[in-house]
């Protein structure tokens, strides 16, 4: 078998969520510098379109460049889009050697819930039930991989006992009963109030739960690749883009006062382009090629300096029970919904 070293030195394939803004937009343009191939999935034909024009302008490298990037149209609400997606991939035969679930919503200042195309709450559907299934139905491509890998970008938020965590209503989720409801459920945990700060706390720790059984499934069919959840920090970049642009639209004052006290005056936010950059390496680095489940966190130890290493996940985070039951709501969810559509 070929030495996993040389994955640093190798053009990979790889699909990036989430990749039209924020760490995936910059962790795509690390990549593409790096010369690997990419898939990057994008909601519409506009964005797509607007994202090949901005890759275009900033890479400024020469056209041929973009023979290396493929957009995509696919909706993380809709899981129809998903698998019309997939289907697409299978029949040009189509690998992918890391596959990147970076995609998030938050829309926190909100007072009632949205909800995705199936009728899943819109935080949920996108942050974790699209990522499962996605997941799934590309499998058979990543085992064309010599060197498979998957990284799931998570939050320390998922965890009550970080400072993140600790900030409004924590992460919880009450044994699924939320989703033993049926699909229409607006929390998880089927008690709370619907609350749009929880419910993106309910998805990261969700995601957590996810990445360890994806990792107990592939080894129980004898497949070991790297199963890599990360907390990239708190990024707030300087501008009207990046990841609390939704949540803006609910509270433009306090999101900017926030970004004003944690950014500019503590200094404790991450930029998109050094957690790019650590995305990037999880995605390619063969620092990171360990067989299993890990968890990485960029965590803030003092003002304007942060640290990138292995964390401990929450209690929570760490009930294999939980995990697997997780998984299995989630593919009754799907199942339903996609025989309903």
């Amino acid at each position: 078998m070929e030495d996993s070293s040389c994955l640093e030195n190798k053009a990979r394939t790889i699909l990036i969520t989430g990749s039209s803004s924020g760490i995936g937009y910059q962790a795509a343009l690390k990549l593409l510098d790096g010369g690997h191939r990419l898939i990057l999935p994008c909601r519409n034909s506009s964005s797509s379109n607007q994202l090949l024009e901005k890759i275009e302008s900033y890479l400024n490298h020469p056209p041929n460049c973009l023979d290396r990037v493929c957009t995509p149209v696919i909706d993380l609400a809709d899981l129809n889009s998903i698998e019309q997606f997939v289907l697409e991939l299978i029949s040009k035969n189509e690998s992918i050697d890391t596959l990147v679930l970076n995609a998030g919503l938050q829309y926190t200042g909100s007072t009632k819930p949205r909800w995705s195309k199936q009728g899943v709450e819109l935080t949920f559907a996108v942050n974790h039930l699209a990522h499962q299934y996605l997941l799934e139905r590309t499998l058979p491509l990543l085992y064309k991989s010599k060197f498979p890998r998957v990284v799931i970008t998570s939050s320390e938020v998922h965890n009550p006992d970080t400072p993140g965590g600790r900030v409004g209503k924590k992460a919880g989720l009450a044994k699924l009963k939320g989703m033993f409801l049926g699909k229409g459920f607006s929390m998880i945990d089927g008690i709370s109030e619907f609350d749009a700060d929880k419910a993106y706390k309910d998805s990261k720790l969700c995601n957590i739960l996810f990445g360890q059984e994806v990792d107990k499934r592939l080894q129980v069919d004898g497949i070991h690749m790297p199963v890599i959840a990360w907390a990239p920090g708190l990024v707030i970049p300087v501008g009207n883009g990046g990841f609390f642009r939704y949540s803006r639209k609910y509270n433009e004052l306090g999101q900017r006062l926030f970004a004003l006290l944690a950014r500019d005056l503590l200094r404790v936010s991450e930029t998109p382009q050094h957690a790019g950059e650590l995305l990037t390496q999880l995605a390619t680095s063969s620092e990171y090629s360990e067989p299993g489940f890990s968890y990485f966190s960029n965590r803030a130890v003092s003002p304007g300096k942060r640290t990138f290493a292995n964390a401990e996940i929450s209690k929570e985070a760490s009930d294999s029970r939980l995990a697997k039951l997780l998984w299995q709501k989630s593919a009754e969810i799907i199942e339903i919904s996609m025989k309903s559509n």
